[in-house]
């Protein structure tokens, strides 16, 4: 499901864990264990736990969700053959375990987008151009061929920064893949959508033309609090339109989780200390 009512407890969105399972560990110790959690992406990958991560997110059944990060993807497509693991990937160990099939399955059928009591939850951003609404509309059309039996080739061909925008009139996998693109690699755009994909850097950084997604004028999901991840350099942000929870676990940063509730003044921050295990511009 990628629209859901609200709980009677305000969940938790989770930024990156990126394989962190110890981190995780001590930032659920500090919350409610009945807390719903809603997870930002990016599960796993380059932190030193990957595989207990995932078991353990999936073991916590209909109290967590979890929306789809671009490692995720990459994970995915390294086991269906179609992409060559990274010289910082930490994947052997899910792709060596006997439960593998049965992750990969439950992975696949998480969302890229959730809409969840006025909070809209993704990896990374979303084109100016779209509303609440589409993004998940958009979304589906994306989760339909995860889910579906040729989701194998579907991963062949989603990869790539071409087309940079999105038109009403894109089709197929050019379709599918501005999608893909802008749900977890986002970072900064035009005001008429085109996308960044190579500055990795946080505020003061963006390319001429380019600004942060969120703070392009008029952007059509301003309605909406936006929860997302992705971003390390970019830090924790909380504004009453902005949830940025990606505080750079992997790096040796903070494991942060933040309360969805509806008044700003009760978001309450909880964050854990974490190892460093990568370089974030590596």
């Amino acid at each position: 499901m990628t629209t859901r009512k609200a709980s009677q407890a305000s969940p938790y969105a989770v930024g990156d864990l990126q394989g962190c399972a110890p981190s995780l560990d001590t930032l659920l110790a500090q919350v409610h264990p009945e807390t719903p959690l809603r997870f930002v992406g990016d599960l796993i990958n380059r932190g030193p736990a990957a595989l207990r991560t995932l078991r353990t997110v999936r073991a916590m059944g209909i109290r967590a969700e979890a929306v789809l990060g671009n490692h995720d993807i990459h994970l995915l497509a390294v086991a269906a053959g179609v992409r060559k693991r990274g010289k910082s990937d930490t994947l052997d160990d899910i792709l060596a375990a006997s439960d593998c099939e049965e992750l990969l399955t439950w992975l696949r059928h998480r969302p890229l987008a959730l809409l969840e009591n006025n909070f809209l939850l993704v990896h990374a951003g979303v084109l100016p151009q779209w509303t609440a609404p589409q993004v998940i509309d958009l979304a589906h059309e994306v989760e339909a061929q995860l889910q579906g039996p040729n989701w194998q080739a579907f991963l062949a061909d989603i990869f790539g920064n071409t087309p940079d925008r999105w038109h009403d009139g894109l089709r197929g996998i050019e379709r599918h893949r501005v999608v893909v693109n802008a749900l977890t690699r986002l970072r900064y755009c035009t005001v008429d959508g085109v996308m960044d994909f190579k500055t990795k850097e946080g505020l003061g950084k963006a390319p001429d033309g380019f600004m942060p997604w969120f703070d392009v004028p008029g952007r059509r999901t301003g309605d909406v609090t936006l929860v997302c991840g992705h971003w390390s350099t970019l830090g924790l942000v909380m504004r009453p339109d902005l949830m940025a929870l990606d505080t750079g676990c992997v790096w040796g940063g903070k494991l942060t989780a933040a309360r969805m509730a509806a008044d700003p003044a009760e978001r309450t921050v909880v964050q854990v200390d974490c190892p460093q295990y990568c370089n974030p511009l590596a």
